[in-house]
């Protein structure tokens, strides 16, 4: 799932254009519509070729509603970077392509809008167009967007409108997966209310997936609730993926106890801090320097929190210089390592820069000129020994150890460290393990990042439950089924499948029934019809347990299902395909024949029929699958028992 978000000026056409691409308006305010101009974010979602459903969050472009702007920008895949051709750049450009930039949004699209208000006049019109392209190309050298592609279109004529969700889905096209780290979190964007519903709140989830039914802790204030139901783009979803523009129906919070800014996560996920490590750049046409303990807003996921700035080795920093600082917060926000963050001056309203957050949770409040403490900074910024090797396993998902660690670069004594630190935090998994110590791996193991596992786990559980949805009345779904229905997950890799299974099968997720995988809740029940038609059934075996019904008959009595549940329960046994025995009828059968070959020394098909009193068929039939089975052999016309002794 993908978000693109729109940026510029305030009046260049981002909501009108977001409307002539997807036929929403992302206005819902009704004084946004009175004032035609977008306060607050709005939200509209189209489909692009070769893409699934893309959201699109429009935001405002005037400059006092810019921390609106903030709130909604963090978490998108791409920038629609909207530029009126009528007027060219102007400072909200400037402004947003600094936040673009400074929040590290890679992927991005110009268009150049509002081409139809564009006359000949002093210059034709492609000449002034080539003149506002020009002048774009300047502003956008040295940040995200400098290869953007740049497309003239009109919102009002169509003009350029295909050519424009092309170069879209060509970009989001180029850019990296969502990892799914199973420690989901939704940054919340909106909240509101519906009659019957309850607590809604949307965000673009990161990092993981969440279930209806699911516990859910709201973090700083440390809420517990139920997620009641998802939605994305207005269609109702059981699972809600990483990336995707969702909303959720939380049961057991009030309205009143949720705001923009909070974080939904699974509990234990996460905590919140209120003092961040963070690496810092300054922009250069900032209007003056950042110095040691001024007070800034800061903006990071969708939250906004005045900080005390300490400037760490510097008495301050000068426009276009970067630093590290330590950030002290009025309150509580949850941040990881990574994050982008935007650092903005409070009065007068002036972006000031930012960076990504280096530690979320320092343990202590720094000197500031310690060497030993910039040191680790430098270090922590480059990633610690554990988390380099696990964004090498969450490229591969899973592999055999070596693998790994030869794709982190790290040397031998080190990555055998992280990957100690990795297993004990279970971060790590080795799906073959088989010794008591879990950071004992076999170079050779294969290893799985955790969010992988998660997947694998629900998707083979939802898989096997959905089987016994569809055939109750039998005792599993066959393994190699299960692997089809996984293949993709799983790469179509064999030994991923089969070690995954044999984890599953240990720690009882599922049950192995010989070539069948079964819930542990899975039992075969009969309704009150079809145990009508089995009591019939077992009445004409009971009649004549040596001539019993053929297959046929069965079939004809029972049907396919219930017939094959009974074969599968072992309440009967196929020895034929055409002959079947009720089991304690099998069992004593059997036993009889043992005995009268031990007295005799062999035994015919006509004597045991004798014995019998049934049909040659029926014996020759048994006879053939005692042979089959290794309790008999037969020599010429006779049957000798197998194992003699």
């Amino acid at each position: 799932m993908r978000v693109i978000g729109t940026a510029g000026h305030v009046d260049h056409g981002k909501s009108t254009l977001v409307e002539a691409l997807t036929g929403i308006h992302p206005d819902r305010l009704k004084e946004e519509k009175e004032r035609e101009m977008t306060i607050d974010l709005g939200f509209a979602w189209m489909t692009l070729e070769g893409e699934e459903e893309v959201g699109i969050i429009d935001v405002p472009g005037h400059r006092d509603f810019i921390e609106n702007m903030l709130a909604g920008i963090g978490g998108i895949d791409a920038a629609l970077f909207v530029i009126a051709a009528d007027e060219g750049v102007m400072p909200q450009t400037r402004e947003h392509l600094a936040i673009l930039d400074i929040l590290q949004i890679q992927g991005g699209v110009i268009a150049l809008t509002k081409i139809d208000l564009v006359e000949d006049s002093d210059l034709r019109r492609s000449e002034w167009l080539d003149l506002i392209e020009s002048d774009v190309l300047q502003v956008v050298r040295g940040t995200v967007l400098e290869k953007a592609p740049i497309l003239r279109v009109s919102a009002r004529t169509g003009e350029g409108l295909s050519e424009l969700k092309e170069a879209l889905a060509v970009c989001l096209r180029e850019r990296p997966p969502r990892l799914n780290l199973n420690r989901p979190r939704l940054p919340v964007d909106r909240v509101f209310t519906l009659p019957g519903f309850g607590s809604i709140v949307t965000g673009t989830l990161l990092d993981g997936e969440f279930r209806v039914g699911e516990e859910v802790e709201i973090l700083p204030q440390k809420l517990r609730g139920r997620v009641r139901g998802l939605q994305t783009h207005k269609k109702k979803e059981q699972t809600a993926v990483p990336g995707s523009r969702t909303a959720m129906n939380i049961s057991g919070v009030s309205l009143e106890q949720l705001n923009r800014g909070d974080i939904v996560a699974h509990p234990g996920d996460y905590w919140a801090t209120q003092r961040l490590d963070v690496h810092f750049r300054l922009l250069p046409d900032a209007n003056q320097p950042v110095a040691h303990n001024v007070e800034a807003k800061l903006f990071i996921g969708t939250a906004e929190i005045l900080a005390r700035v300490r400037l760490l080795g510097t008495e301050k920093l000068a426009p276009g210089e970067e630093g590290w600082l330590q950030l002290e917060l009025a309150y509580p926000v949850v941040a990881t390592r990574g994050d982008r963050y935007i650092l903005r001056c409070p009065s007068p309203g002036e972006t000031l820069g930012g960076g990504t957050v280096v530690d979320p949770h320092p343990k202590r409040r720094h000197k500031r000129f310690a060497e030993a403490t910039l040191a680790n900074l430098v270090a922590l910024s480059v990633g610690s020994p554990a988390d380099i090797l696990l964004q090498a396993l969450a490229a591969l998902g899973a592999a055999p150890l070596r693998e790994v660690v030869t794709r982190s670069n790290l040397e031998a004594a080190t990555a055998s460290q992280a990957v100690i630190e990795l297993a004990e935090t279970g971060m790590l998994l080795n799906l073959e393990r088989s010794e008591p110590n879990r950071s004992e791996i076999s170079p050779e193991a294969l290893v799985i990042h955790r969010g992988l596992w998660q997947q694998i786990t629900h998707l083979a559980i939802q898989e096997t439950e959905s089987y016994h949805k569809t055939y109750p009345l039998r005792r599993g779904i066959p393994r190699e089924e299960l692997k089809s229905r996984m293949k993709d997950l799983l790469k179509s890799s064999p030994r991923l499948f089969n070690a995954a299974m044999e984890k599953l099968i240990r720690e009882e997720e599922l049950l192995e029934v010989g070539p069948l995988v079964s819930s542990p809740q899975h039992s075969i029940r009969f309704n009150p019809q079809q145990q009508q038609g089995i009591d019939r059934l077992m009445k004409r075996f009971t009649e004549s347990p040596y001539s019993p019904p053929t297959y046929k008959e069965c079939l004809e009595e029972v049907g396919e299902e219930v017939l094959n549940a009974l074969i599968e329960l072992e309440r009967l046994v196929l020895v034929a395909p055409e002959v079947v025995f009720r089991r304690e009828d099998y069992d004593r059968m059997k036993e009889e024949i043992r005995g009268l070959i031990q007295e005799q020394g062999e035994l015919t098909v006509a004597q045991t029929r004798d014995h019998f009193n049934t049909s040659r068929r029926y014996m020759l039939a048994f006879l053939e699958h005692m042979d089959a089975t290794g309790v008999t052999v037969r020599e010429g016309d006779v049957r000798r028992l197998k194992n003699r002794s």
